[in-house]
């Protein structure tokens, strides 16, 4: 799970991490995003949270661009044309029993987006289980790589389209 650099959103918040969102609702209700009622019970929520992920769920739809991340979670970008296809071949690589284009993906493309490296996760994981599955069963899992393909290009399909995709039963080694 991607936290935006903070570490653990279950951890208690401090003072100081409470007065960003203070501003933030205090600008929200100058602006008239806010109405009074909200604003007050917001307010309330803000100094009365303790943990970092009750902090964010107060402001979570008040977000801008230039308020990059609020106590607990970071504002994702929608996945762009370019982190589809990344995250579509990462999952296309599934088709062929390697691991290696997923990971590099993983490693590479994961850099520039999340949304990349959360899928290239999943089909690295996905081809890891198809491993240890192939190696555990003393070579019979490797049938499972004929059928495979059809799954893994599904997923492509998912990630084509923007959307996240988790195969079904699989270890989830890598996060």
């Amino acid at each position: 799970m991607d936290d935006g650099g903070y570490a653990g959103v279950g951890l208690r918040v401090s003072d100081s991490e409470r007065e960003p969102v203070l501003e933030l609702l205090k600008e929200a209700y100058a602006e008239g995003r806010l109405e009074h009622d909200e604003f007050e019970m917001r307010m309330h929520l803000a100094m009365t949270a303790k943990t970092r992920a009750d902090l964010a769920a107060v402001a979570s739809d008040l977000g801008r661009p230039g308020l990059q991340a609020l106590p607990g979670k970071a504002v994702e970008q929608a996945p762009d044309g370019e982190d589809r296809m990344w995250a579509a071949l990462a999952h296309g690589s599934g088709v062929a029993p390697l691991i290696v284009p997923a990971l590099v993906i993983m490693l590479l493309g994961g850099q520039r987006s999340a949304y990349v490296r959360r899928q290239a996760a999943e089909a690295v994981n996905f081809q890891l289980t198809l491993l240890l599955v192939t190696i555990v069963t003393f070579g019979l899992g490797g049938v499972l790589y004929a059928v495979t393909w059809i799954v893994a290009a599904i997923a492509a399909v998912f990630a084509l389209g923007g959307q996240d995709f988790r195969y079904p039963w699989i270890l989830r080694l890598i996060r």
